[in-house]
């Protein structure tokens, strides 16, 4: 979701070290742990980028965790505004993988994601929404005003409630819990605000990032440094008027790593679908990354020839709009597993080159 950030710089250059002390090749296999770590508006952070880590993961831990919601819990009352949030889209993190190097792929399977509130906030701000006036896209009508919605969680029911600010009308909305913000360190010593969705993920804003799916991520920097936050109770396609169902979050995500496999954009999957994730403007070159990435993909791994595959999508792919409000539009291209043929064996690994 994005307010009042939606056209802020996206990029920056680093400026601060982000490297602990223990890196270099692979870590000898550890028994997986659960790590825990604590989120407050003190050590959250704003940016994707390199930053001193706040706990060290090893491939297979557990990350049992929390996140703030996008105002920095800031919004708690029909009095409040949004001129009190000071902490905008707020994010846990980083954590350093050890053994992650540039070129490897980060696995985060997401374990458990529950909604830590008793109500969830939506907020329209003016310049914000995908049908508001912007500074790349002008208009000569006046914003809209200001308005903020309070959304009852009905836990035992996993609902919200939703309730028109000038209506008694009310509608029940199923809960959907995901975070919309997931992604590592940028490469090339970039920092980018965290409202920002790009090839490292980052602020994604889609339902895929959930219980029962996998996330493959790239690592661009030693360690990765993954960051998460933006938890939604719910959120409609595209986000349009800026917001979903922000809510903080309990997180219990799994990492591990696949060495030496370098994924250019974020990617998922589950027991039925494979899924990638485009992301760009206009919306048709954010389609065609997603597509192109789904075609590559499962020409690898099934065998497929592009050209056969470019078909199979046109005749069986699926595509979700998940956000037109960000920085960069953000949609997932998908195909069911039914219609591919098994998987490639893998790969053997590389024969060591002998001397003579």
């Amino acid at each position: 979701m994005l307010l009042s950030a939606l056209f802020a710089s996206p990029i920056t250059r680093a400026q601060v070290p982000g490297e602990p002390p223990s890196i270099g090749a692979a870590p000898p296999p550890t028994t997986p742990k659960v790590v825990t770590y604590h989120a407050t508006t003190d050590n959250a952070k704003t940016l994707f980028g390199p930053a001193e880590s706040v706990a060290p993961l090893h491939p297979g831990d557990t990350l049992d965790t929390n996140t703030l919601d996008f105002f920095g819990g800031a919004i708690a009352s029909p009095a409040d505004t949004l001129a009190k949030v000071k902490l905008e889209n707020p994010l846990t993190g980083p954590f350093y993988i050890e053994g992650a190097q540039p070129g490897d792929t980060l696995v985060v399977k997401f374990l458990e994601l529950t909604v830590d509130a008793d109500q969830g906030i939506g907020a329209y701000g003016p310049g914000s929404g995908a049908l508001s006036s912007s500074r790349n896209t002008p208009m000569l009508n006046h914003d809209l005003p200001e308005r903020i919605w309070f959304f009852p969680i009905d836990k035992a029911n996993n609902t919200a409630t939703f309730k028109p600010a000038d209506n008694n009308f009310t509608a029940k909305i199923p809960l959907h819990p995901f975070l919309g913000c997931i992604g590592t360190t940028p490469a090339n010593g970039e920092v980018r605000s965290s409202v920002v969705p790009a090839e490292f993920g980052g602020h994604m804003d889609t339902p895929e990032a959930s219980v029962g799916n996998t996330l493959y991520l790239p690592v661009n920097v030693r360690g990765a440094l993954l960051y998460l936050g933006d938890g939604h109770a719910a959120m409609g396609d595209g986000e349009v008027a800026g917001t979903g169902i922000e809510v903080p979050m309990h997180v219990k995500i799994q990492v591990d790593l696949i060495k030496g496999k370098k994924t250019a954009w974020p990617r998922f999957e589950n027991d039925d679908y494979l899924m990638a994730v485009g992301i760009g403007r206009p919306l048709e070159d954010a389609t065609r990354i997603a597509y192109t990435e789904l075609i590559k993909w499962l020409h690898d791994d099934y065998g497929l020839s592009q050209l056969d595959l470019y078909e199979l999508m046109s005749v069986a792919g699926e595509l979700h709009v998940s956000a037109i409000v960000n920085p960069g539009y953000v949609v997932v291209a998908k195909i069911n597993k039914k219609y591919l043929p098994p998987k490639l064996p893998p790969m053997p690994p590389p024969t060591p080159t002998q001397s003579k």
